[in-house]
């Protein structure tokens, strides 16, 4: 018992000496990107592609809305068969409105492609500044205040997962 307390204190002090050694930076990325005129040229850009887009969707839903009125003020002049070609009409342009709106704005739409074509590079100049100015400063991690991504320029020797794994494998037997 007195040998796992030991050993619980030597880690508990290890990893504070460690934590004590290490040099952090917090960083907004989102106020970087949005500081910098390249990153707003592509956001209106995407903007404006996107507002087209939606219109052109949009029109398509009106045809197909102007189809099913249509098909309900002349239903009951209307055999079995054309009811059923009718339905069937209305179905399948609404299928392919929907295929469009997947095509342009689903997670791996044109919308999606064109946001990493446009928005990508200037990501990355901002994030080549950061390991720039972390290196510079010899930095050993930073952190992302603006959002959920964390993590996002570390020095390789901070990576300790392997000597954690091997303490878990070395405990459990």
């Amino acid at each position: 018992m007195k040998n796992k307390l030991v050993t619980v204190l030597f880690f508990v002090l290890a990893a504070f000496v460690t934590t004590e050694a290490q040099r952090f930076a917090l960083v907004d990325v989102n106020k970087v990107l949005e500081s910098l005129d390249d990153y707003k040229k592509a956001q209106d850009e995407l903007d404006r592609v996107a507002a087209g887009w939606k219109q052109e969707i949009a029109i398509e839903y009106d045809k197909i809305k102007a189809l099913y009125n249509k098909y309900q003020a002349e239903q009951v002049l209307l055999t079995d068969e054309q009811r059923k070609s009718k339905e069937e009409e209305i179905t399948n342009k609404e299928k392919e409105v929907r295929k469009i709106q997947k095509d342009k704005f689903g997670e791996e739409g044109e919308l999606f492609r064109k946001r990493q074509d446009l928005v990508r590079p200037v990501q990355d100049k901002v994030y080549a500044a950061i390991q720039e100015y972390a290196a510079s400063r010899d930095l050993e991690t930073i952190f992302d205040m603006s959002g959920s991504a964390g993590v996002i320029y570390y020095k390789k020797e901070l990576d300790k997962t392997e000597d954690v794994i091997k303490r878990l494998k070395l405990a459990s037997k």
